[in-house]
């Protein structure tokens, strides 16, 4: 399996709407791993029903084999 490549949201951020992998990698550990929508300031779940209470600090593409 390849390593994944993480990009910090600090660093660049996804083109808007476009899904993507993203996680919390921080003191605490890495946590909210999870693929989400980015919109504006605001992460979505793809299919948009509702927004998430954090922001990622990191984010990838979709693995392959992740998508249906």
């Amino acid at each position: 399996m390849a390593k994944v490549e993480w990009t910090a949201c600090c660093d660049q951020l996804p083109a808007e709407r476009r899904t993507v992998l993203t996680k919390i990698d921080d003191v605490r550990g890495i946590r909210n791993v999870q693929t989400l929508t980015r919109r504006g300031n605001l992460w979505w779940f793809p299919d948009g029903s509702m927004y998430v209470y954090y922001k990622p600090t990191h984010w990838t593409e979709e693995p392959p084999d992740a998508q249906p």
